[in-house]
């Protein structure tokens, strides 16, 4: 995710980024502006068609479809956004639920006992840095790196769904402590409850990626942007000319960057730049996890 200062203006009116829906646009802006241009030279010096027809009452039709337009844009940037946020709040809820699991082991779990320190150590921020491979596709090996004792090495199978791995070792060893008579049957319910929440944000941010806008009402935004855009130019050329073909670029790069920016922060755990730092989150897991056991 890109970090930026908000009252840096000029920064940010003027700084143009790979991501900027300008760069994006730009091919397509050029084709609306040459065909602004010729729909501009057909009517005006081609054809010569004269104010009094009926093509100059096509501005009518915007007039009454701009509301409708506006009001698709706004539901359609707000349901992104909040699929955006919700997969944050998700985020760093598995931060302070990583924190508060290892707090109670580190108050529960006897300093000598430094085998199982080292394992929960190891395998919280594990979970972190798996949730993150799998919710981008990847195969995680993280899991395999630095491990000296093989203590997690054969247990995980990278082609499986690697945090059920993970959760499933994690409440092993819990049980196990439980079975050894080391934590009491309160303490695991206290534990427990930490390690179902895990899964829980795991299929919360599952069902963010794996339920997308319907793709009919995506389908219908964008035709119903360039079905807009397309017909500017016919009626507002007796009134601004050849200069409605700027004007009609501009209106277009709008309504589309609109759009564009919805569909990048829709899906929240890609690598685009505004997408969420899990990879970040998942290293301030790991440091403040090593910090308290």
């Amino acid at each position: 995710m890109k970090a930026y200062n908000p009252k840096d203006w000029f920064k940010i009116l003027f700084l143009v980024q790979k991501s900027d829906t300008l760069v994006k646009l730009g091919p397509f802006m050029v084709v609306i502006f040459l065909y602004s241009l010729g729909i501009a030279w057909l009517e005006m010096d081609y054809l010569n068609i004269g104010k009094n027809s009926w093509v100059q009452n096509i501005p009518i039709m915007h007039s009454l479809l701009s509301f409708v337009i506006s009001l698709l844009l706004v539901f359609r940037t707000n349901t992104a956004y909040d699929r955006w946020w919700e997969g944050r709040k998700l985020w760093g809820q598995l931060v302070n639920n990583s924190r508060n699991l290892a707090i109670k082991l580190a108050g529960i779990l006897d300093n000598e006992d430094e085998e199982c320190r080292h394992f929960f150590r190891r395998t919280i921020p594990i979970y972190a840095f798996a949730l993150k491979e799998h919710l981008q596709n990847n195969v995680t090996m993280y899991m395999l790196d630095d491990e000296k004792d093989g203590e997690i090495k054969p247990e995980i199978d990278p082609e499986k769904h690697v945090p059920n791995q993970v959760a499933k070792l994690m409440f092993a060893k819990v049980n196990d402590l439980y079975k050894a008579k080391k934590i009491t049957g309160d303490q695991l319910i206290i534990l427990n409850n930490e390690l179902v929440s895990f899964t829980d944000i795991c299929g919360a941010c599952e069902r963010i990626k794996n339920t997308p806008i319907p793709y009919s009402y995506s389908s219908f935004i964008k035709k119903f942007i360039l079905a807009y855009v397309l017909t500017l130019p016919l009626g507002y050329v007796f009134s601004l000319g050849y200069y409605a073909a700027p004007i009609v670029t501009f209106i277009f790069y709008v309504l589309a960057s609109l759009e564009i920016v919805a569909e990048e922060i829709e899906e929240p755990f890609g690598n685009d730049a505004n997408d969420l730092p899990m990879g970040k989150l998942s290293e301030n897991i790991q440091k403040h996890v090593q910090e308290l056991i």
